[in-house]
């Protein structure tokens, strides 16, 4: 029996003209936007951050999708907050694909860098993708403050545009950075001092500053830095950028070298540990650097 589901391009076409409106709710009111109580997330004030414009965000999505795809699975940041989760068929992938159910899950991370977007910094973004089971099947990427999103299809590399462009008027963004600077997210600070001499080492939690911009994993895609280690990638934000970074040509793997697991076989709504890299030889300096202080660790336990 044939799937119900719409295509990634087919939601995506549909989705953007309002996804547009959303953007230019975000920009409006950031230079003025409340914070809620941080959210429970020990030790990571990045994933605590919470503003009006994330529960906003997500419920003009929601209305959205049970409007125009009320069969699509759908699995929100905030899905805990608001009133609408109950109303879709699940927040998981389905156990398995029946007669007319769709196999598709949508995921959203309504203002990802909410804590760069709630100290006035502009590399803050909208992520909707769409996920089968097994793999990535694309990701939306709009950056309000920046005027520009992303469009990547599983196959098709990775498409820019300015806001008000079509899917159709989207180019490919331009060839890999060459850089030397490594991005260590996700609590992969560990692994700066044991890198090769020839990188630099960015760790976001210690750079983070409230008072001036820094680069965050996106700019990634501007050629801040060439590659990545990742302590582990989030569904909703990382590991979308990593799969946008695959699109591009990079190499992406767990941290022993291998493919990524299928998404419904992981936990957390998260992969493993992951090594981005932008040519072969950083992926074999990336993999033995992780591979060298896991196992030290490993030994001191």
């Amino acid at each position: 029996m044939l799937s119900l589901s719409p295509s990634p391009r087919q939601i995506f076409s549909t989705l953007l003209p309002h996804l547009r409106v959303a953007a230019a709710y975000a920009k409006e009111i950031q230079n003025r936007v409340v914070e809620q109580p941080e959210k429970a997330y020990p030790g990571n004030f990045f994933a605590s951050a919470l503003t009006d414009a994330d529960l906003s965000v997500q419920t003009f999505v929601e209305v959205l999708l049970l409007a125009y795809f009320p069969q699509l699975r759908f699995y929100g940041e905030e899905h805990e907050r608001t009133f609408n989760t109950k109303y879709f068929p699940g927040i998981e992938f389905p156990g398995s694909v029946e007669s007319g159910s769709a196999d598709l899950l949508l995921t959203l991370d309504p203002i990802d860098g909410t804590r760069c977007y709630a100290d006035g910094f502009d590399n803050y973004q909208i992520i909707l993708n769409v996920l089968s089971p097994e793999q990535f099947e694309g990701c939306l990427l709009i950056s309000p403050a920046r005027d520009r999103y992303f469009c990547t299809l599983r196959g098709a590399g990775v498409l820019e545009g300015c806001l008000s462009d079509a899917l159709e008027q989207c180019r490919p963004i331009g060839a890999l950075p060459q850089n030397p600077t490594i991005y260590l997210g996700g609590g992969a600070g560990i692994f700066a001092q044991a890198l090769p001499d020839r990188y630099v080492a960015y760790d976001v939690y210690t750079e983070y500053s409230h008072q001036e911009q820094r680069p965050s994993m996106v700019d990634f895609f501007d050629g801040a830095y060439g590659g990545a280690i990742l302590k582990r990638a989030n569904f909703l934000d990382g590991a979308a950028m990593a799969f946008m970074a695959q699109e591009w040509g990079c190499i992406v793997s767990d941290h022993r070298g291998q493919s990524l697991p299928p998404l419904r076989s992981c936990t957390h709504w998260a992969w493993p540990g992951l090594v981005i890299a932008t040519s072969p030889e950083m992926h074999r300096d990336l993999l033995r650097t992780v591979q060298v202080v896991e196992h030290n660790l490993g030994e001191n336990r």
